[in-house]
């Protein structure tokens, strides 16, 4: 079918710009290289603020019927253990990506999107403009090898940190910090899960852990790029010295299977250029528009909320053309994320410090409240109802 806007990745960003878009009345084709369900290195938890989102889009129900309530965070560090309870009730949700991907996707389906699998974006179509160039589409190869071209008048690039489309048109790089690495796995038989996802921060790198249904966990470690280079030899093993050399998981581990294939991804940051520097005719969502390694589970709403913002975008383009379309959703990213964007970096630098990561020890152990407002904050609580 025709379309009014071609979402290239059908992650948590893509499927929720085409669900919103073709709500708003848009013909919207939706394409993903994979087929779904397909594995995705990810934390697998929606803290309070992205279970919002999802309630607000009136699909949480489902997502929470088939996820685990997650009712807070555990810090570690140093031998200071501090739970943080979410307030008021609030609860996020831990559940496999893939599973959360397919659910997105068929909540888009359902609302009328044209979504089609195993078609590779190859690179954008890009027709010449009197000083500057626009975005007309894609050209795609699809299962069969066979290469056609999808062309609409809004696409958007929601394919994640090396999207084929923004480095093709040089709009995202890998900044020279922060380089780090994550090395994620699901595994059987871990002892003393509950209803708390586990951060045990070290210096200069975490172990994540979270709860999941089926009896699973998801172990997640995320180093800096110089301690990385083991890993992508044998991340599995990787993971197992990491895990035994931690007193407070290496009890917990010891029937530990790991149930998929241990992924590794990096280096995780991107930077894209700045929004006056985009070509009209595209539009990025989700990581292909900027990824700041988030170390405080906030990444999902950081997606869900992004890809809103560019359907939003979207829509404003097609009615009113793309003069300052860009400059608004760069200032509306902005607005809804710079601050929290600021909150992470300090909290990497904290945990890249020796002196950092004593004194929040220290901190912890004198007044753990403080502790708790932290936990209370990286999870969004403040925009669950937003």
């Amino acid at each position: 079918m025709a379309c009014d806007v071609l979402v290239i990745g059908a992650g948590p960003a893509g499927s929720v710009a085409a669900l919103v878009l073709a709500r708003a009345g848009a013909r919207v084709c939706l394409v993903d290289r994979a087929a779904l369900p397909r594995p995705k290195l990810c934390g697998d938890t929606l803290n309070p603020g992205a279970l919002g989102i999802l309630r607000r889009l009136g699909i949480g129900d489902g997502i929470e019927r088939h996820g685990l309530p997650i009712d807070g965070m555990r810090v570690t560090g140093d031998g200071v253990v501090v739970d943080g309870r979410y307030p008021r009730g609030l609860r996020g949700v831990s559940m496999r990506r893939d599973d959360l991907d397919l659910a997105l996707v068929h909540a888009a389906a359902s609302a009328g999107v044209d979504v089609r699998t195993q078609v590779r974006a190859a690179g954008p179509i890009v027709e010449e403009q009197p000083g500057s160039v626009r975005v007309a589409g894609v050209a795609c190869t699809g299962p069969t090898g066979v290469r056609f071209d999808l062309r609409a008048p809004v696409t958007i690039a929601a394919d994640g940190r090396r999207s084929a489309l923004a480095l093709a048109l040089g709009l995202t790089r890998h900044p020279e910090k922060p380089r780090r690495w994550a090395i994620g796995v699901h595994a059987a038989g871990m002892e003393g899960l509950s209803a708390f996802g586990e951060m045990h921060i070290r210096r200069g790198y975490y172990v994540g852990v979270a709860p999941l249904p089926g009896g699973l966990a998801n172990l997640c470690v995320v180093r800096p790029a110089a301690a990385a280079e083991d890993g992508f030899r044998d991340p599995a093993g990787t993971l197992r010295r990491i895990i035994d050399a931690e007193p407070i998981l290496r009890e917990r581990t010891t029937h530990v299977e790991f149930a998929s294939r241990p992924l590794v991804l990096g280096p995780l940051a991107v930077d894209t250029v700045p929004g006056a520097a985009m070509p009209p005719g595209l539009l990025l969502a989700g990581d292909a528009a900027g990824f700041i390694d988030p170390m405080t589970g906030d990444g999902m709403r950081f997606a869900l909320r992004g890809g809103e913002l560019a359907a939003d975008a979207a829509i404003r383009a097609l009615a009113h053309g793309w003069n300052g379309v860009h400059a608004h959703l760069e200032q509306a990213r902005r607005q809804e994320f710079a601050a929290k964007w600021r909150f992470n970096r300090a909290l990497r630098a904290l945990v890249g410090s020796a002196m950092g990561v004593r004194g929040a020890t220290l901190a912890a152990r004198a007044m753990p409240a403080s502790i708790r407002l932290l936990i209370r904050h990286a999870s969004d609580c403040a925009r669950a109802t937003a």
